[in-house]
Parts: structure tokens; C-alpha cells; sequence
């Protein structure tokens, strides 16, 4: 059996199914990637092109340069991947995985636009989303996400 992985968008508007491996994984740091994530960076792995199937809706795309197309989900704003003109996989965004912790990046790139205080993000204080909030708060905080996993019908009725 082939290996699977799925993913997409926040909302759910958006989802995908991949049958094959993942291929590279890093992290990006250039400034486009910077913008386009509105972040440090932009965690992205390679999955070919024919190996991808838009499960639920297709995305948006944003030509970032004249040579790149940014996929995005137009509901919720998620960015999706990168894919640039002539080559024949998708750079997708490592945390619309359905399973993130499958594509742990081996590499970094961009590194010319890298912020000054990305590698001291390990030696900060660390602690859960519970440690800083009541039950009462926690309990707010019921999301309208889309679960890490397919459904026949999204949002549920």
C-alpha cells in the first residue's frame, strides 16, 4: 500500500491528499516566504506534482514574483505552498500536513534574510497554553478549525 498523507486549509474550505512520499523538507527564510507566512519563515516540503490531488476545493494562488505562484485558501487566508514555474513539485507548507511531525525539515535555506533571533527560539521559556489560562478561559477557546484528518462534510452541520 502506498504511503498517504493528507492535509489543507484552517477553515477545511480547502483539503488535499498526497500518495507517495514527502520529499525535501526545511525551512525557508527569505523575505518573500517571511511576508507570505507573516513570520520568521516558512517551514515547506516538496511533494511532486502528480502525486497531489485537491481533495475539497482548490486554492488561490498569489504570483508572489514573476516566476512563483503562492497557493492559499481565499476563506481562511491559509497559506497552502509555493510553487515556481517549470518545476514539477509543490513546496507545501510543512503545518497543513494533517501529520506535521511526518515532515521534519533537514535543511534551511534563504539564510541571507534569516531574522537575528531565530536560532535562540529554543532558549526561551517555554510553557502550555493551560498553564496560562483558567478552565474557564480554556473553555472559550472552542475552535472552529478543521480537525487534523478528512470529513465528508466541513463545516459539521
Amino acid at each position: 500500500m502506498s504511503e498517504i498523507h493528507t492535509g489543507g486549509c484552517q477553515c477545511g474550505a480547502v483539503r488535499f491528499r498526497v500518495e507517495g512520499p514527502l520529499g525535501r523538507a526545511g525551512i525557508c527564510h527569505c523575505r518573500m516566504c517571511q511576508k507570505a507566512f507573516g513570520s520568521w519563515g516558512a517551514p515547506l516540503v516538496t511533494v511532486p506534482l502528480a502525486n497531489m490531488t485537491w481533495t475539497r476545493a482548490k486554492p488561490d494562488e498569489f504570483r508572489s514574483s514573476p516566476v512563483v505562484a503562492r497557493g492559499f485558501c481565499s476563506r481562511c487566508g491559509t497559506p497552502l505552498y509555493m510553487l515556481e514555474d517549470g518545476f514539477d513539485y509543490y513546496d507545501i507548507a510543512i503545518g497543513t500536513l494533517d501529520n506535521p511531525e511526518a515532515a521534519p525539515p533537514t535543511e534551511q535555506v534563504g539564510i541571507e534574510s534569516k531574522l537575528s533571533w531565530f536560532d535562540r527560539l529554543p532558549s526561551l521559556p517555554s510553557h502550555s497554553t493551560s498553564d496560562d489560562r483558567t478552565a474557564e478561559d480554556l473553555a472559550k477557546l472552542k475552535t472552529s478549525q478543521h480537525p487534523d484528518h478528512d470529513t465528508d462534510v466541513w463545516p459539521p452541520k
